[in-house]
């Protein structure tokens, strides 16, 4: 049987791949010939019209929206990236078989943007569009302190001109973006493109008015919703279509969003967001112990799925009001599950088999580059035994960081942001915590898992 297929996951990094690789590997083996698109950071292996017109089964394992116009005529089997990576013979099998496949009507323009999928995809498609902003521009200001933390400050002694460019570009630029950027996101996945522009004023708004990352959420769905009710639910005489469009729908939706948030929305979220923000800085040693244990808990339960997004998230948002722990703890409960499982495959050898202890190598470099995904296959070949000794693991490592008040001025970057002097303000805590969650997982890995047979260990 010729499969083709498209893996899509909203950060574009580990579950698209890792879904790709998982089909592709099981439909070989079960003599099927097949070929995967990924739309990760960038598209590739793209499928061609004829290759799309020529498969037996179309697979779209996405969790979030893609452009469905190239399927039009065609029955494809809709799953997640999360069902390709754990059940793909499944998936497969149940797709030639015609079990709960859907049809692509010809020429359905609305099927690439106003399919709904529900409110956290839309979230994620904002976050999508968010995260280069968040990246890039932590990162930035992380280098300008690498000159000192006033360098950027053109009245301090240590003024520097390329601190303060680094900071300009950074904090004053690509930093002011994050919240517009992820409101627009929100608001697109709902409407279409009509409901960007709504997104980016919505969101500009939030981060002008103080609301900040709750009301770009808020926002965002605002946005999309009164833009999607306007674009694609009024019926309008074809005369006056294209005008409508073009006029009425940004004109109406933008000024309806912008009175929304100036009058009801902006007002009450910046006094939520800012009594958050004086009871996080206010937390003493135990209540940060807490906070900790609930954000390792959430980073590990699903390894990249909703559950860490959501703190993650949140925990990034909190940037923007100053409040640098949470992320702190973030990253390095994000990276102790990858780290934990690469030790446990070396010191207890008899409870993995090769390809195992092959992919727990790849994990100490998805681990120090805070990628949580890596611990997906182990996670999936066992989860009552792995998933377990994960949460206890990242538990302890975001336990230990915010404890000790713990702040990282960098949203990502994990290990690799130690280099940047400034950047950790607890650098050597930071470390304790990362060794200390890694310990903690592969020594309950160990303690959990049960011993395999010669045979399964050299399984491949």
């Amino acid at each position: 049987m010729n499969i083709v297929g498209i893996t899509a996951c909203p950060t574009g990094i580990a579950h698209t791949y890792m879904a790709a690789e998982k089909l592709e590997v099981t439909a070989k083996t079960l003599g099927h010939n097949i070929k995967v698109e990924t739309q990760g950071s960038k598209i590739e292996n793209i499928l061609t019209q004829e290759e799309i017109n020529n498969a037996d089964l179309i697979l779209l394992a996405i969790d979030k929206e893609i452009d469905l116009n190239r399927f039009g005529g065609k029955k494809v089997k809709k799953i997640s990236t999360a069902q390709a990576i754990k059940n793909p013979e499944n998936v497969i099998n149940d797709g030639l078989n015609d079990i709960e496949t859907i049809y692509i009507e010809d020429n359905n323009e609305k099927n690439g943007s106003t399919n709904k999928t529900g409110i956290y995809n839309h979230f994620m498609n904002g976050v999508n569009y968010m995260l280069p902003f968040v990246i890039a521009d932590g990162i930035l200001i992380a280098i300008s302190f690498a000159f000192g933390i006033n360098a950027s400050d053109p009245n301090s002694e240590s003024y520097n001109k390329l601190a303060a460019a680094l900071s300009k570009i950074g904090g004053d630029t690509a930093f002011q973006l994050m919240v517009p950027a992820l409101s627009a996101g929100i608001a697109s996945s709902i409407a279409g493109r009509a409901g960007f522009a709504p997104g980016l004023v919505a969101g500009t708004l939030a981060t002008v008015d103080g609301s900040g990352f709750l009301g770009g959420m808020i926002s965002g769905l605002i946005a999309g919703y009164v833009t999607d009710a306007l674009a694609n639910k009024v019926k309008i005489p074809k005369s006056i279509s294209a005008l409508y469009q073009l006029i009425i729908v940004p004109l109406v939706s933008i000024l309806i969003v912008g009175l929304s948030m100036i009058f009801l929305i902006n007002t009450p979220i910046a006094w939520l967001l800012d009594t958050l923000t004086h009871w996080l800085n206010s937390l003493g040693q135990s209540s940060g112990i807490l906070f900790g244990l609930l954000i390792g808990a959430m980073m590990a339960a699903d390894m990249g799925g909703p559950i860490n997004k959501s703190i993650s998230t949140f925990s990034i948002g909190l940037m923007s009001a100053g409040v640098t722990a949470p992320i702190a703890a973030c990253m390095v409960a994000g990276m102790t599950p990858p780290l934990g499982l690469a030790l446990a495959t070396l010191i207890f050898k008899n409870k993995f088999t090769l390809e195992e202890r092959s992919s727990g190598k790849s994990c100490w470099v998805l681990g120090a580059s805070y990628i949580t995904e890596g611990a997906i296959p182990f996670a999936v070949a066992d989860p009552l035994r792995v998933i377990p000794s994960l949460i206890l693991g990242s538990a302890t490592a975001a336990a230990i960081s915010m404890g000790a008040s713990v702040t990282s001025l960098a949203p990502h970057g994990g290990i690799w942001i130690m280099f940047i002097p400034n950047v950790i303000n607890h650098l050597f805590i930071y470390l304790i915590a990362i060794i200390s969650g890694t310990l903690v997982t592969a020594l309950s890995v160990g303690l959990l898992k049960k011993k395999i047979s010669e045979e399964q260990i050299n399984k491949i």
